[in-house]
């Protein structure tokens, strides 16, 4: 009940307050990853890996340590719960970004929409138009959706405070090293391939609740269903283009095309059916955006006293049988 009620009061303080403006932990945990990379960097994977498991070991030790603390304080580990939800959600940021492009768009201002779209993704905007620049927010609020909301949820939701933790670190790492470039084709690889594992199960439940929740921004639910099912493997990435899939299919929109990122190209395929996206499709998206988060919190606030409980008795009462199968444990 402590783990639900944190999650529910952390998703309620993203959506009231967004992210914390001063001090944010992640940019905390941001400096100290880098200053742990510029020690140990080499040009190797186990170098990487070594970075990885130490960046993501320390904030999941800490919060065993303190789920072991509060684990006779209910109301304690439910504030911690709260304050690492809010901490490593995004959703509210995401929306409010989408409708900041959508009111740029819409006044013809192509230079303050330009300037916007490094708060969304690494894209290089400057030759960017109307459609390009609706696309690639409709992309990114699609693919953040899973990485900046669902994501955290299900792992809030089966790990608490340690699997908030190391979500978010994980998922920081591989935004500071694992691109491709020459610095970190190998030292990133680790931490990329970290990112995807983790976001297996989300990125797929994000595109059917983006698939089963279309008509509240006016989309086509069989149509989202047509689309991710045809096109969510297209993708360069494993994860990625589940979520874009199942929103151009909401939306009714075709995503993909070249993308520019300092200086390197990258041509991605089609997903979807219809015309490029406009500004008038920001609102819609920022609408289903929400709707995504809303549904994936009840069910990672439901997880913890129905399918939680169960999976932890079971493994409880299996964990006292093998102790008690053990030779002379019963002297």
């Amino acid at each position: 009940m402590a783990n639900a009620a944190g999650l529910v009061a952390g998703y309620a303080l993203d959506s009231l307050l967004g992210d914390p403006r001063h001090w944010h932990p992640v940019a905390g945990f941001g400096r100290a990853a880098g200053a742990l990379e510029r020690r140990i960097y080499r040009p190797e994977r186990s170098a990487g890996a070594g970075f990885t498991a130490l960046a993501v070991g320390a904030p999941v030790l800490l919060g065993v340590a303190a789920g072991l603390a509060t684990r006779r304080h209910p109301v304690a580990r439910a504030a911690l719960v709260a304050a690492g939800t809010w901490t490593v959600l995004g959703g509210r940021t995401l929306r409010h970004e989408s409708r900041v492009m959508a009111r740029a768009l819409q006044a013809g201002d192509l230079p303050a929409a330009r300037g916007r779209l490094n708060h969304l993704c690494g894209r290089d905007p400057s030759a960017l138009d109307e459609p390009e620049l609706a696309r690639a927010t409709v992309e990114s609020v699609a693919e953040n959706t899973s990485d900046a909301v669902v994501a955290p949820l299900v792992w809030g939701a089966v790990a608490g405070l340690p699997g908030l933790l190391g979500y978010r670190a994980a998922n920081t790492l591989d935004a500071m090293v694992g691109h491709r470039s020459p610095r970190y084709a190998r030292f990133g690889t680790p931490a990329a391939r970290l990112d995807d594992l983790l976001n297996l199960v989300p990125a797929r439940l994000t595109g059917l609740l983006t698939v089963a929740v279309a008509p509240t921004a006016h989309g086509d639910r069989a149509a989202a269903w047509r689309v991710w099912r045809r096109d969510r493997n297209d993708h360069p990435s494993p994860n990625a283009g589940q979520c874009e899939a199942a929103m151009a299919g909401a939306l009714g929109v075709r995503l993909g095309g070249r993308n520019v990122y300092s200086g390197r190209e990258e041509t991605r395929p089609f997903l979807g059916d219809g015309p490029r996206p406009e500004a008038r499709h920001l609102k819609r998206v920022a609408r289903l955006s929400g709707t995504v988060g809303l549904v994936a919190l009840g069910l990672a606030a439901a997880y913890p006293v129905t399918v939680g409980r169960l999976v932890g008795a079971t493994g409880r009462a299996a964990l006292r049988a093998l102790c008690g199968a053990r030779p002379g444990s019963g002297r």
